[in-house]
């Protein structure tokens, strides 16, 4: 079994980037009637059609979900991969042709090497390059300008990659792909030692979140924009009511590895897409979304 998103039946992956530029994304192609679920906590996200993964939307399924570097710019991107799933016939039927359902989030990259930012052109590539073969721990895609810990600002950050897991426990599976462009350091919970953030001039971890609780009258301002981007797959048998409750519990697994999270200067999000192959008690499903999303920020770290 891969030890990533592509150990769910259904699920391809395709990374495109600009490496010179720093910026990049990546498409995972749910081929199949996959359930989506999101849940945003972080207080700056940026995202299209996040709307539909709510329980009172009409629309309970995806094509895809879309991650981007880019701010804002990189939302447009995602028409690459409207036009690609068009191209191929798949998407919610209507009476004017297939409309593909594309949910989609974006992390903030622009001064990790440029300003530059995913066209429709580099979404479509990735679409192309799409498969169902392992994944690895590398800075492409949607990571290819992701950094973490940037209390003293970027050139004191640490570059992180993009970062997989994933989990067996009889027939269910459950996985996660994490692009985490965080505020905060990522610690590993079992030691409590920070493996990547930010740094003082010696080049050594200065631990943000004890910096910030110990300085008096901090103000961090909206400098720095971050976000940590996740997306769990399973072959779970779930409705988009509990594949939004999966996406709210996965949320410990940032809890447990990223320090601060959660932050008006992050827009931590997580979707959830669900194959519905097997029935599996939904609180499982959500515990082991939490584990393999603490496993995949820990490999993020590189």
């Amino acid at each position: 079994m891969n030890n990533d998103l592509t150990a769910v039946k259904g699920i391809k992956i395709g990374h495109a980037d600009d490496q010179d530029s720093g910026t990049g994304c990546t498409v995972i192609l749910a081929e199949g009637n996959f359930t989506i679920g999101a849940e945003v906590r972080g207080g700056a996200p940026g995202s299209r059609e996040i709307a539909l993964t709510d329980s009172r939307a009409a629309v309970d399924q995806a094509n895809a979900v879309f991650l981007s570097g880019g701010s804002a710019y990189g939302l447009d991107a995602a028409g690459g991969v409207m036009k690609y799933l068009r191209e191929k016939n798949r998407g919610f039927k209507t009476g004017g042709g297939v409309v593909p359902i594309v949910p989609a989030a974006v992390i903030y990259d622009l001064e990790y090497k440029s300003n530059n930012y995913p066209d429709q052109k580099l979404a479509y590539q990735a679409c192309t390059k799409a498969s169902n073969s392992a994944q690895t721990a590398q800075s492409i895609g949607a990571a290819a300008g992701a950094t973490c810990g940037k209390l003293m600002g970027m050139d004191k950050a640490t570059k992180t990659v993009l970062g997989h897991a994933a989990h067996k426990s009889g027939d269910l599976i459950v996985s996660a792909l994490a692009v985490v462009n965080a505020f905060g350091d990522i610690k590993d919970p079992d030691s409590g030692e920070i493996i990547a953030g930010a740094k003082n001039k010696a080049g050594d971890f200065i631990n943000t979140e004890q910096t910030i609780i110990n300085q008096p009258e901090i103000n961090l301002g909206f400098l720095r924009e971050n976000t940590t981007l996740v997306v769990v797959a399973t072959n779970a048998l779930l409705n988009k009511s509990e594949a939004n409750r999966v996406s709210m519990m996965a949320h410990s697994g940032l809890s447990r590895t990223i320090y601060p999270v959660h932050t008006l200067l992050d827009g931590d999000s997580i979707f959830t897409l669900a194959s519905n192959k097997i029935k599996a008690d939904i609180n499982q499903v959500g515990i082991l979304a939490a584990e393999v999303i603490k496993r995949a920020v820990i490999n993020s770290a590189g």
